[in-house]
């Protein structure tokens, strides 16, 4: 009972700070982990459940809590008091996103367990209404493509620089964003990638003094950057040089569970109401404990540890780029190219290594890696692969990646390639994507879908970039690269037929 009344007076005391407007950033006690520390004193309460979840602890999902353990089973929880709603925070959840939006120099952050796509649609949904425009780069993830046509936002187009050496798109630059919001000075929002898949960070900071000027939101999709503002030697984040709102993957880089994200917002320029209005149409009304509570565990490690731990995760990834750049064939690119188009900062820790001179494309030796030395990568395209380096990884783990590479190009050889590179240019955009999403559609063939508008997303995944969008004109030279990337066994998505030998176009069937 006295237990009850001092929860529920903390509850009232925040509550009464959120109607105050305390939202300045501050600085806490990040060595806190409010939810943590609020489902493990439920859990030694022993309490008897007559809720959901169903499996009652674990008892009734033997198989499974045999295999993960007792108490995974015993956090998956549902909202109650003492344990607060992620759909309204006023209690340990809100404690947990308050100590979470200091240690990344936000004002507000915002728990997610539907994985960064679900705050890239929020963003995007909570800058623009139908109609309104909304500048991005083209190699954007799907996300934010499913955030305009949720939205019913007009795209704009920033074209990325391409390397053609490596055959990989890069950041944008910032006279091509300067050029994009001066013919487009009403536009809501510019969009940036910080950084790309492959580590590639545009220059943010004068992206978000730009489009300020012009009156714009900007909103980052960091989903690849949440350890970067807990070291020095990373590019700069969204929440350091002023940007309005980004989502960020602690799952990717933070040390978090898969599908946790979190959801960042400063400035006056998008309102904290607005926001939670937006996110309450999407998100679960079951939100895993578990989820949230790697979460807070993961931010309180970052924020205590993180400059010494990243120290460790950034020697292990140059000692690694300096070592395969010693094996014949390899070229592991990092940091020598800042100062090429779109590239104005990078993220060491993304290991990208170029296999083309091996004569192999990188998917095939993403499947020799892992066949015949058990190693998985974190994805592959034509000529790359990458190998994600981060907190969990050690000494060991990097030196065994190191000598599979080193025995791969070993037995493979050199070989003379002469094949151009081939890069896809962005498609013709015909209708809005969320006028093509709700036409009309009709069914052909792969092969015989040349010139159609289609009706649907192709994409490889990862990483989840679309080849092809709804409202966009389909060529030759797609039809020509999705057949390529289908010889290569490409994981291909975003197609009604799985095997993509058809594809929906807008029309109607005869």
């Amino acid at each position: 009972m006295q237990c009850g009344i001092i929860i529920n007076q903390k509850i009232i005391n925040t509550k009464k700070e959120m109607e105050a407007g305390q939202n300045k950033v501050t600085k806490e006690d990040q060595s806190k982990t409010p939810l943590f520390d609020a489902v493990k004193r439920h859990i030694e309460k022993n309490i008897i459940p007559f809720h959901v979840p169903g499996h009652k602890y674990g008892r009734g999902l033997k198989e499974f809590t045999d295999f993960v353990g007792q108490n995974v089973m015993l956090m998956d929880l549902n909202g109650m008091e003492d344990l607060d709603n992620a759909n309204n925070p006023i209690g340990v959840i809100y404690e947990a996103e308050k100590l979470f939006a200091s240690a990344f120099g936000a004002q507000y952050a915002y728990f997610l367990v539907n994985g960064t796509t679900s705050g890239v649609q929020t963003m995007i949904m909570s800058a623009c209404e139908p109609g309104d425009e909304i500048i991005l780069p083209r190699n954007a993830h799907k996300s934010a493509f499913g955030g305009i046509i949720l939205s019913g936002a007009i795209p704009v187009y920033v074209q990325p620089e391409v390397n053609e050496e490596l055959g990989i798109t890069m950041g944008v630059t910032i006279e091509n964003v300067k050029k994009a919001i001066l013919k487009h000075p009403h536009a809501k929002a510019v969009f940036v990638i910080n950084p790309t898949y492959y580590g590639i960070a545009s220059d943010l900071k004068s992206i978000t003094r730009t489009a300020h000027k012009f009156g714009m939101a900007v909103l980052v999709d960091e989903a690849h950057g949440a350890h970067m503002g807990f070291h020095n030697d990373f590019p700069l984040t969204a929440m350091e040089v002023g940007a309005d709102m980004s989502a960020v993957s602690t799952h990717k880089t933070g040390g978090s569970l898969t599908q946790s994200s979190v959801l960042l917002l400063r400035g006056h320029r998008i309102q904290p109401e607005t926001v939670k209005q937006v996110l309450n149409l999407t998100m679960t009304t079951s939100s895993s404990y578990i989820l949230m509570c790697s979460i807070d565990v993961a931010r309180k490690q970052l924020a205590m540890y993180g400059e010494e731990m990243l120290e460790e995760t950034l020697r292990l990834a140059r000692m690694a780029r300096e070592e395969i750049n010693k094996i014949e064939g390899l070229y592991a690119f990092g940091k020598e190219l800042i100062g090429t188009p779109g590239v104005y900062d990078f993220d060491e820790t993304k290991l990208g290594i170029n296999v083309r001179r091996l004569g192999i494309t990188g998917y095939e030796a993403e499947r020799i890696l892992r066949d015949e030395y058990n190693i998985q990568v974190e994805m592959s395209d034509l000529y790359n692969i990458l190998a994600i380096i981060s907190l969990g990884d050690t000494q060991e783990s990097v030196e065994k990646l190191i000598e599979a590479l080193r025995d791969m190009a070993k037995k493979l050889g050199v070989k003379d390639v002469k094949t151009p590179t081939i890069v896809l240019h962005s498609p013709q955009v015909i209708v809005s994507p969320r006028d093509a999403f709700y036409s009309s559609k009709k069914v052909v063939d792969l092969e015989n879908a040349v010139g159609e508008i289609s009706g649907e997303m192709v994409m490889a995944y990862p990483p989840g970039i679309p080849l092809i969008l709804p409202g966009e004109r389909i060529t030759k030279d797609l039809v020509d690269y999705i057949k390529l990337l289908k010889e290569e066994d490409c994981q291909l998505q975003g197609t009604a037929d799985p095997y993509v030998n058809t594809i929906r176009v807008l029309g109607t069937a005869d």
